[in-house]
């Protein structure tokens, strides 16, 4: 006959192995084990708030933009190796591309590829890859930042002119 406690050290051995296979963990021992699950908790924590700044900073932006129809829209995804930059704006906006395009090339990205459109809208799709020189981590919220600044330039010098 199983004991009582043998049946309960069976259940946690088992649960340790889940636990174990879960975190993609190595570790043989059972505080080895649940010391890997602990770090495994916290790069999930850390990557849940870097998602739920990323989705206040794009909701933000889109409610922002929406507020301000004259102001282009932006967004911005990271994607493996560098970012899709989407700007779209309701009217034509002479001057723009210039504007975003230097303020890329200041972050240290390169355009990849690019479409765009300044007939009667203005459009800007362009995927963009970091600098392999450039050792600084850029996130989605910087691009978009810089993003931003030159659309609020450009739209100063054009009130000025």
């Amino acid at each position: 006959m199983v004991s009582r406690e043998q049946k309960r050290a069976a259940a946690l051995h088992e649960k340790l192995q889940l636990l174990r296979s879960i975190t993609k963990s190595h570790a043989i021992s059972e505080t080895s084990i649940i010391v890997d699950a602990s770090k495994y908790i916290q790069e999930l924590k850390h990557k849940v708030e870097r998602l739920n700044h990323d989705i206040t900073t794009t909701t933000t932006t889109q409610s922002s933009t929406n507020n301000t129809s004259s102001w282009p829209q932006v967004e911005v995804e990271t994607l493996e190796k560098g970012f899709l930059v989407n700007v779209y704006s309701e009217r034509s906006c002479p001057g723009l591309l210039v504007s975003i395009l230097e303020v890329v090339e200041e972050l240290g990205l390169n355009v990849l590829e690019a479409r765009v459109s300044c007939t009667d809208t203005f459009r800007l799709e362009a995927f963009s890859g970091e600098n392999e020189e450039n050792e600084e981590t850029i996130n989605a919220q910087v691009v978009a930042e810089a993003v931003f600044e030159a659309i609020k330039n450009w739209r100063e010098s054009n009130e000025q002119g």
